[in-house]
């Protein structure tokens, strides 16, 4: 045998002997790592699919909530979207039973609802703002200007899209209650702003057209 061969062969031995005393130190902890490791994928694969489940089954609660609504089925319709219970379809279908609630008259406890999706900081900030300008559309009938001016006069900054609905949430208060130099502001507001959409822009010179005599006699 070849000194070359030799040393390979002493190598070997010393590296076998070095792993046998590496596994009586350490086997069962790398052994009961792997399980920790395929446990740990096992469970976090199993909660994806749970994840997806919740998922798809407050869709499906979802949508059949939405078409018993515009089936006419409000009180059925109502019952299955308090069901949904899971993030991001929950607002939705919060969202959806204020609205129907409001087509009922029942403007309190829809306020109510659109109220508890603005103050849900885990919700998406579109939905929140819409929550808000529904709201106000609601309260429009109920509270004086400064009050609507405190839940939605923030809105009222350019470039805000929602900036529109908030003048005439506040003008609508301001006819209402009296206020017709208020009101005329907002409606003027309304018309200046060249983004303003056509439907509310519409409304707008409506409401203008009636408030001339009223200002004729301020």
């Amino acid at each position: 045998m070849s000194d070359e061969s030799l040393f390979r062969e002493v190598d070997e031995e010393v590296r076998q002997e070095q792993f046998k005393k590496l596994w009586e130190s350490y086997g069962n902890a790398a052994i009961a790592l792997c399980f920790l490791v395929v446990a740990a994928v096992a469970g976090y694969k199993g909660w994806q699919y749970w994840q997806v489940k919740q998922s798809e089954t407050a869709a499906l609660a979802f949508f059949q909530a939405a078409k018993l609504a515009e089936a006419g089925r409000s009180g059925e319709a109502l019952t299955q979207f308090q069901t949904v219970n899971h993030a991001g379809y929950a607002v939705l279908a919060k969202l959806r039973e204020a609205n129907l609630l409001a087509s009922q008259g029942k403007s309190e406890d829809a306020v109510k609802l659109y109220d508890a999706v603005a103050a849900d900081t885990s919700a998406d900030a579109a939905l929140r703002d819409l929550a808000k300008i529904r709201a106000g559309y609601l309260l429009a009938e109920t509270l004086k200007p400064n009050e609507l001016t405190a839940r939605v006069g923030g809105f009222n900054q350019p470039n805000n899209p929602w900036r529109h609905a908030a003048r005439e949430i506040i003008g609508i208060s301001a006819w209402r209650t009296g206020d017709v130099s208020l009101a005329s502001d907002t409606m003027d507001s309304i018309l200046a702003d060249a983004d303003t959409p056509g439907s509310l822009r519409q409304r707008a010179q409506t409401l203008n057209q009636l408030l001339v005599p009223l200002l004729a006699n301020t």
